[in-house]
Order: structure tokens, then sequence, then C-alpha cells
């Protein structure tokens, strides 16, 4: 017979609006790879969501970076993209130093999951899981930081304040702006956006006369690229880091928009910018998004610990009532 300790549990996207936690044996280790442990992963509110929902688009893979989300989506799927575990296990010519890390890994929510040395992201020392569990995100926040290249002085406005929006807000804090508007429905996170730095806050129902130079569309609605333009002033920059799926939305580039020589740039996370590509890494911007997780600590952006077990109720609640949560957690024995 079995015995637990040899069981692992993941969760799966069987259709849309259903997900289920199966439990199986662990599988050996191949050369080469470790077995890690998972003590906490993050729930992506945004990506995430549209896996739930079923609105991903067919023709594109779930990751273009991530190691075994390059495939077009179909259920049943694993999924998810923020763990953090110790090293519990290692294969043969794996170093016996590997036993015991902290490591982050872009792993789908399970208990436990095989992975090569190379495809894991040790913590500092100083970095606490809960706090680490955020490290995706906030490198899509330095990216989206990045590709709009903010100047001394100028006034930059965030739609939208879920996790992306509140990291980036924390990050576009520490430039030297004239203003940082923080524009969200949702009054708790509008309070959240001040804490991180936000001089001033909004619904976008009250948006005032006011012009940004630097616009970020980061709700998740495709109808906030109107707000955005609506923001816009003369040559002003829209950088749009949502990723709406199969939604759409009619923007409205006449008038302002076709007058005011407003730019949009898409901005995604998977590769650097171009202009950076000479001299940027993908480990150097971990290393920059480490400092910004230890100066902003985001684990106190958790409003839900809740075990594995209860993934189905905890994604109704974020399709039902999103409003409710800022950031779920999972969390493993």
């Amino acid at each position: 017979m079995t015995r637990q300790s040899e069981l692992q549990r993941q969760l799966w996207f069987t259709q849309p609006y259903e997900v289920e936690v199966r439990e199986s044996e662990q599988d050996a280790i191949p050369a080469g790879s470790v077995r890690v442990r998972t003590l906490c992963s993050a729930i992506s509110a945004g990506t995430e969501m549209l896996v739930y929902r079923g609105q991903l688009p067919e023709e594109l893979g779930l990751d273009a970076s991530i190691e075994g989300m390059q495939s077009k989506p179909s259920y049943p799927l694993q999924y998810g993209y923020a763990s953090v575990g110790v090293v519990e296990e290692i294969g043969n010519d794996v170093a016996a130093q590997w036993r015991g890390k902290r490591v982050f890994s872009f792993a789908p929510h399970g208990s436990h999951f095989l992975s090569t040395c190379a495809a894991l992201i040790e913590l500092p020392a100083d970095v606490e899981a809960e706090d680490a569990v955020f490290l995706a995100n906030m490198e899509t926040a330095i990216n989206l930081a990045q590709d709009g290249r903010p100047y001394i002085g100028e006034r930059v406005a965030v739609l939208g304040q879920g996790i992306v929006g509140l990291l980036l807000t924390g990050v576009l804090a520490r430039f030297p702006l004239h203003d940082l508007l923080a524009v969200e429905g949702i009054a708790e996170r509008r309070e959240l956006a001040q804490t991180l730095g936000a001089t001033d806050t909004c619904s976008p129902v009250r948006l005032g006369s006011q012009e940004a130079d630097l616009i970020y569309e980061v709700s998740g609605v495709p109808e906030a690229l109107n707000t955005a333009i609506t923001l816009a002033g003369y040559d002003s920059r829209i950088i749009v880091g949502s990723w709406y799926g199969k939604k759409s939305a009619a923007i409205e580039l006449g008038g302002k928009a076709h007058r005011n020589r407003i730019s949009i740039t898409t901005s995604q996370v998977s590769s650097i910018a171009p202009q950076l590509s000479g001299r940027w890494s993908k480990a150097r911007r971990f290393a920059v998004a480490w400092e910004m997780l230890q100066a902003i600590r985001p684990s106190r952006l958790i409003t839900h610990q809740v075990p594995l077990l209860e993934a189905e109720h905890i994604y109704k609640q974020l399709h039902e009532t999103p409003d409710k949560i800022v950031q779920a957690v999972f969390v493993y024995d």
C-alpha cells in the first residue's frame, strides 16, 4: 500500500468553470532532476482566470517562455506559474547542496513537482516564501516599467490595481515622478495603492480632466483602453500589460486619439524589450525583482490562504466576487 508521504496532489482544470484535485503516486526522479515539496503557490486572478473561464485563445500556447506551456491549451490541463517550495529529494547527477534549498518555480499548482535545477530560482536568504511567491508578477511589473520608460517629473497613471497594478504602482513610486495616479473601482484597492506610493487615486467613473504622459493599462478589461485614451495628452504613451484572451472591445481611435499622436504599445514579460536585450537578461531582471520584493514586501497583499483541496471554492469566489480578494495563495502541509 502506498504511504501518504509518497502521494502528491495536483490541480487540474477539467473544463471551463470546473477544477479537480487529483491524488497520485509520486514519479521516480529522472537523472539531473529534483523533487520539490511546495510550500505555497499564488493564484493569478488575471491569466489563470482566463483558463478557468475558458477564455484563452486556442491558437496560442499558454506561455511562450515557460517549459511545458508552449502547446495550445486544451482541457484537462494544469496551470499556475508561481510556486515556492523546498528541494526534498535529488536525482542522480545533482549536486548534494541542492537538497533543502528554497526555490521558486513556474510550476503548476501541486503539492510536489519534478524539475531540473536550471528551471529553479533559488530564494535569497532574507526573502520569505510568502513574498517570493510574487516573483513572477514582480518581474512583470518591472518589465512594464522598463517598457514605459518613465521620465523625471512625468505624470503617470496606472489603470487597474490588481496584483500586477499594485506591484507596478509600488515600483513606479520609486521614480522621481510629478504624479502617480492609481485608477481603480474598488475602494480597498485604492487604499492599498496609496500605501504603496500612489500620490492620488480615483475610480474610473470619476476621472477628472487631468492628462498623463504615460498610462499603463493593467486592469484586464479591454474597455479600459478608452479610459487610457481619455487620460492621454499629446504624444502620450499607453502601455498595455493586460492579456484579454478572447475578450475584445471597440477602441475609440477617432477624435482625441487621432489628433494627439498617441502611441499604444503592448508589453509582455516572456521576452526582454528589444532596446534592452543587448544589456539585459532574464537573470538581471530577476535580480532587480528580488530587490523590489525585499523593498515592497508584497505578502501584505495576501488576503486568502487556502489548502489546495479548497480550490473549487476559491476559484468560484474569484469568478463571482473578485472584489473581495486581492491575492489568494494555496498553502500546502
